[in-house]
């Protein structure tokens, strides 16, 4: 009974990602490494007889595919900017954020392979997670079909955001430009504080508060002490603007 439920969970995801390429438009000839794609690591260290592998395998590969492509479009289309402009216009295309945007909306939280811990928490809107799917999928399409079919995915799901960053100047990081703005308006450097780390080791989440001087300003919880970091300056950021 056990095996027959397990085969037909299994069935299952393989349709659901099936259906999904479909939906993509993406023809695709070995469904095996798209659905590695999607399974986290959390299912893997609790119930490997149900999933071996987690998309981390693909970790060794995952930047270079979607930075040489957005490279590439960024040197043709913009042919005035200098080297550190197109450099900093780069790192806001291929930020986690906008993956995780892209990620959403293409609805791959649904598809996501969590062990029932993290099912039951808030892991399966983490924009941390959501990147890493992103990522993975480009490769996924790579190893499947090759180089042309994932610079087509990336061209159209993630480049275009940069005619947003390049019209409203998007490309510097929050934390730099939080700190402009609390030196402008505060006269103070903000601070970051790690208050707490929760959850296993494998899944560690990371409690930042941020301060200007003493005055605790905003609290933010992430994956990693730099990302927390990143996101509660992006709370901070979003927050004092609309003050304005």
């Amino acid at each position: 009974m056990v095996i027959a439920k397990k085969a037909i969970e299994n069935e299952i995801h393989i349709e659901k990602i099936g259906t999904l390429l479909l939906d993509l438009n993406i023809d695709y000839k070995n469904i095996a490494t798209y659905i590695l794609a999607f399974i986290h690591r959390s299912i893997v260290n609790e119930k490997p007889e149900f999933a071996p592998e987690h998309n981390e395998r693909l970790e060794f590969l995952w930047d270079a595919i979607l930075e040489l492509v957005v490279t590439d479009n960024l040197y043709h289309d913009y042919p005035k900017k200098t080297e550190w402009e197109l450099t900093d216009i780069r790192s806001a295309i291929v930020r986690g954020r906008n993956l995780a945007n892209v990620a959403k909306k293409l609805n791959f939280s649904k598809y996501l392979l969590l062990w029932k811990w993290e099912e039951k928490s808030w892991w399966r809107e983490n924009d941390y997670l959501l990147a890493n799917v992103v990522e993975a999928v480009i490769w996924a399409i790579y190893l499947d079909i090759w180089m042309w079919e994932a610079r087509s995915f990336i061209e159209k799901h993630i480049y275009p955001v940069v005619k947003d960053i390049v019209k409203n100047n998007l490309t510097k990081d929050y934390k730099t430009t939080i700190q402009e703005l609390a030196q402008a308006d505060f006269d103070v450097t903000p601070t970051y504080n790690v208050i707490s780390e929760e959850w296993l080791d494998h899944d560690k989440i990371f409690t930042v508060w941020i301060y200007f001087n003493t005055d605790l300003k905003w609290v933010w919880k992430w994956s990693s002490k730099k990302k927390a970091q990143e996101q509660a300056a992006n709370d901070a950021f979003i927050k004092l603007t609309n003050k304005k």
